[in-house]
C-alpha cells in the first residue's frame, strides 16, 4: 500500500498528518503529489469535491516554498469565503513545523481593513483568496503578486459558475508568466479549457473517479420534519437512544456551536468541533469524546476530517450535504471495523429530492422513520429500565442489616404499590423537554407530482400584500411567506446574481433554495427569504464591510 512517505514529502509535513486522522493518501494525492514535487510544470487535476484535493496541492506547495524569502510566493484562488477559510485552516495545520511559512486567507464579507493590516504587518508566503477581494486588494496596492511562483485555481469550474470569468482573466493577466499554474476542477468545461489554452503551457493532467461506494453495514434512515422542528426532533432521537454515540453534522460553524450549546444546557453530553476552535480547545473536546465523557459531537464537514474514532453508532445529518461524496464521507464514520451503524438525516420538503438523488447515485436505500412522541419515548425507556433490572446480577449480595432495614420500611406496601413508586421515580428522572406534539410531516402535506408550480421569481395571488410594513409573498413552491430585504451593494460593486446568492448563503447559513427572487440595481440589491428566517437575518450581516463601508441589510 502506498504511504505518504513513498510520495517524497518532507518530514516536517509528514508528522502533521496522523493527528488529523490522515494515514494513507487518496487516489488524487497518490497521483498528484509526486508530479507536483518533481519538475516545475503546469498541472490539471480533475477530481470531485471530497477526494482530498486540498492536501494534494497543499502539501507539495508548502514543501516547495522558501521560508527565508520574505515575498508572496504562492496564490491560491477559491470560489467562496468558506472554501478559502477551509484551505487556510488546513494549510495552517500542515505547516505547523515549517515556522517560517505564513499563510493568510482574504475574502469578501469580512473587514478589508483588518486584512490590509495583516498584510502590512508581515509578508505572507501564501495568500488564499476569493477573486473579488483579491482584485480589491491588488488595486489598493496592498498586495504584491509580481514574484509569485505558484498559482493554484481550486474548484475552477465553480468559480466560473459563480460568474468570476472576468475576475479570473484579470488576475491571471497580472501574475508573472514564469509561474507554474495548478488547476483543480470537477469538470473540464469549454471555459476551463479556454483558461488552460490561454494561460497554461503543456500541463500534465490527472483524472480520478468518484469515491461513492458506501459501507454495506450502514443503515440509512431519514425523518421528514419541518425545518423549525429539527432541534426538537433531534432531541427525541437522542432521548430514545440514550447510549447513542455519534457525530451530528451541521452546515456552518455557527450552527454547530449553537446546537451544541443548546443541547448541553438541556443536559446532553455534547460539544462542538469547528474551525473557530484553537488547537487546545479542539484537543480538549476530542479528549472528552474519546474518553466517553461526552458521547456526541456537533461538527462541520471540514472540522470532522481530523476525527478518527471507530466506535460511532450514529451519524446524524442535521443538514444534508449537497454533494453525494460528502454524504458518503460523513456516513462512513460509523460502521467501522466490521460494526454496524446508522446514518440518520433530518430532512425537510426541500431535501426530499436529495434523498432520491443519493439513493440513485449511491445505490443505497433510505428507510423513512418516524419521530417518536415523548410519551412513547418514556415508555420505551421505562421498559428498557425494567428489563435491565431483571438481568442485574446480585452475586455480591446485600448486607443482612441493610436488607432487614429496607424490608421493614417496605412492609406496609403491596407489591403493586412498590412497583408504582419505582416507575414514578424513574419517570421523574427522565423528565421531558417538550409537549407530546407529533412532529412528523405526513405524506399528504407533500406536493403531489404533476402539480403546477410557479417559476422562481413569479408571484402568486398573495404577491404584494403587506403585513406589518413588510412585503410578503409566497415562495415559488407555495410553502413559505417570503420577506423582501434590501442590501446596499449593487452592480457598482461588481455584484451579480451568482456571487450575491453565494454571499447571502455563506453569511446567513441559508441554502440556495431558501433564497427567493434576487434583483440587482446599480447601488443596491433586493432578495427574499422565508419569513421564518427573516427576524434573525440582519444580525448575521453585522460588522460586515464592503469596500470599506458598512454593509446594511434591512427589510423593505
Amino acid at each position: 500500500m502506498t504511504t505518504f512517505e513513498d510520495l517524497g514529502l518532507s518530514s516536517e509535513l509528514l508528522c502533521t498528518l496522523p493527528p488529523l486522522g490522515i494515514h494513507s493518501p487518496s487516489e488524487i494525492q497518490q497521483k498528484a503529489i509526486p508530479m507536483l514535487l518533481g519538475e516545475r510544470t503546469d498541472f490539471i487535476g480533475l477530481a470531485q469535491t471530497g477526494t482530498g484535493k486540498t492536501a494534494a496541492f497543499g502539501l507539495p506547495l508548502l514543501d516547495a516554498l522558501d521560508g527565508n524569502l520574505a515575498v508572496t510566493q504562492a496564490l491560491v484562488l477559491a470560489p467562496t469565503r468558506e472554501l478559502s477559510q477551509q484551505i487556510a485552516e488546513q494549510f495552517e495545520v500542515f505547516s505547523a513545523h515549517k515556522k517560517d511559512i505564513e499563510c493568510l486567507a482574504v475574502y469578501g464579507g469580512a473587514s478589508i481593513q483588518i486584512q490590509i493590516k495583516a498584510l502590512k504587518k508581515r509578508v505572507k508566503q501564501v495568500i488564499i483568496a476569493t477573486p473579488g477581494r483579491l482584485i480589491d486588494l491588488a488595486k489598493r496596492r496592498c498586495l504584491d503578486l509580481s514574484q509569485i511562483n505558484y498559482l493554484v485555481l481550486d474548484e475552477a469550474d465553480e468559480m466560473l459558475n459563480m460568474g468570476f470569468k472576468d475576475e479570473l482573466d484579470e488576475i491571471l493577466s497580472f501574475t508573472p508568466k514564469e509561474k507554474v499554474t495548478w488547476l483543480f476542477s470537477a469538470t473540464m468545461s469549454k471555459e476551463i479549457r479556454r483558461i488552460v489554452d490561454q494561460y497554461m503551457e503543456a500541463p500534465r493532467e490527472v483524472r480520478v473517479g468518484r469515491k461513492d461506494e458506501v459501507n454495506k453495514n450502514i443503515k440509512h434512515e431519514y425523518a421528514y420534519v419541518r425545518a423549525s422542528d429539527k432541534p426538537e426532533a433531534l432531541r427525541r432521537f437522542l432521548d430514545l437512544e440514550p447510549d447513542m454515540r455519534g457525530i451530528i453534522f451541521c452546515r456552518t460553524k455557527m450552527d454547530a456551536q449553537t446546537l451544541a450549546t443548546d443541547l448541553r444546557k438541556l443536559g446532553y453530553g455534547i460539544d462542538a468541533i469547528h474551525g473557530d476552535l484553537t488547537q487546545n480547545q479542539r484537543d480538549k473536546v476530542m479528549g472528552l469524546f474519546k474518553t466517553h465523557t461526552i458521547n456526541l459531537l456537533a461538527a462541520t464537514d471540514v472540522a470532522a476530517r481530523g476525527i478518527d474514532v471507530k466506535d460511532l453508532s450514529h451519524v446524524i445529518h442535521f443538514a444534508l450535504p449537497d454533494d453525494p461524496e460528502y454524504y458518503t464521507h460523513r456516513s462512513g464514520r460509523t460502521a467501522r471495523a466490521g460494526q454496524r451503524g446508522t446514518s440518520l438525516a433530518l430532512v425537510t420538503k426541500r431535501d426530499l429530492g436529495k434523498i432520491k438523488s443519493f439513493e440513485n447515485g449511491l445505490k443505497i436505500h433510505f428507510e423513512k422513520v418516524q419521530v417518536s412522541l415523548p410519551s412513547d419515548i418514556r415508555q420505551a425507556r421505562i421498559t428498557q429500565w425494567a428489563m435491565n433490572m431483571t438481568t442485574t446480577k446480585t452475586e455480591s449480595g446485600v448486607p443482612t442489616e441493610v436488607l432487614e432495614q429496607v424490608e421493614a420500611l417496605f412492609a406496609s406496601f403491596s407489591k403493586e404499590q412498590l412497583i408504582h413508586k419505582l416507575i414514578a421515580l424513574e419517570m421523574d428522572k427522565l423528565g421531558s423537554h417538550s409537549s407530546d406534539q407529533d412532529l412528523n410531516v405526513r405524506e399528504k402535506e407533500r406536493q403531489p407530482r404533476g402539480e403546477k408550480r410557479n417559476r422562481p421569481g413569479r408571484q402568486d395571488e398573495t404577491a404584494g400584500q403587506s403585513r406589518g410594513g413588510r412585503t410578503h409573498r409566497k415562495d415559488p413552491k407555495g410553502v413559505h411567506d417570503m420577506v423582501r430585504f434590501m442590501m446596499n451593494v449593487g452592480r457598482k460593486e461588481r455584484v451579480n446574481k451568482a456571487n450575491l446568492l453565494q454571499f447571502i448563503c455563506t453569511e446567513s447559513g441559508l441554502s440556495k433554495r431558501q433564497v427567493g427572487t434576487i434583483e440587482i440595481q446599480d447601488r443596491r440589491s433586493y432578495f427574499e427569504v422565508p419569513a421564518s428566517e427573516a427576524k434573525s437575518l440582519p444580525s448575521k450581516f453585522k460588522d460586515v464591510e464592503v469596500n470599506s463601508r458598512a454593509l446594511k441589510v434591512v427589510v423593505c
